[in-house]
């Protein structure tokens, strides 16, 4: 006789079992017996659903929807960079980020140089499918009546949403807030800038003139070439 063990999948002996009884009537009620299993298969010990095998099943049944409920979920303490959360499927966060030195990448035809350059503190607002970024003035964290300034890059529209372009975003259901933020970040950073949008200028001077320089440089972002766009934080929340 041939040896067909090697083909066999996982096999699963049965451990237990569950009978619902219901009463008849309109206005019905429901009980649950539990069963043991013995060697051969056969149901024994009968006895009412425990609290404690209750929730051994309600583990067992837990499927990625009810995991995706951990979506925006801090790892530990909250971290202080975050302004506000929206916890709902779709999700958003407001944060912000203080100047920074950051990798930066461009198209060859803006004749700017792949490099490490000095970006300003920046509010981003994002869901699971979009981006928004602004710049801010200073370090120090925004308050509902801080005003925002038009973010100093390529690819983002005068209202400040960011076009990604050919970058595949995904989010995942159960990204927790750490996770989230930094996946936006460096969706953000590491795509290639490579034009205005709408004839947009960012920035009151020659775009590409100034990251030019600040890649070459390494020199602090120049706050004074930023441009006030007429919202605050509360605006952009209402």
């Amino acid at each position: 006789m041939k040896d067909i063990t090697q083909n066999f999948g996982t096999l699963y002996h049965p451990l237990s079992a569950l009978v619902f009884y219901q009463t008849n009537g309109s206005s019905k009620t429901t009980y649950v017996e539990h069963f043991d299993m013995d060697k051969n298969g056969s149901p024994i010990n009968a006895h009412p659903l425990t609290e404690r095998e209750a929730k051994v099943l309600a583990k067992a049944l837990n499927t990625d929807k009810e995991k995706s409920k951990a979506f925006l979920k801090s790892k530990s303490i909250l971290p202080t960079n975050i302004l506000h959360i929206n916890p709902s499927e779709n999700g958003s966060v407001l944060w912000y980020t203080k100047a920074r030195k950051t990798k930066m990448f461009f198209i060859e035809s803006l004749e700017i140089p792949r490099g490490i350059a000095e970006a300003p503190a920046m509010l981003w607002y994002a869901n699971k499918q979009n981006l928004m970024v602004f710049a801010l003035a200073t370090d120090r964290r925004p308050t509902e009546k801080t005003a925002l300034y038009h973010a100093p890059f390529f690819n983002v529209y005068e209202d400040g949403n960011v076009c990604m372009g050919t970058v595949d975003v995904n989010i995942k259901n159960s990204a927790s807030i750490e996770e989230f933020t930094t996946a936006w970040e460096d969706y953000f950073f590491n795509s290639y800038f490579s034009h205005l949008m709408e004839d947009h200028n960012p920035i009151k001077g020659n775009c590409v003139s100034l990251w030019k320089k600040l890649i070459q440089t390494g020199e602090a972002f120049p706050k004074e070439v930023l441009k006030k766009n007429n919202r605050t934080l509360k605006n952009l929340l209402l």
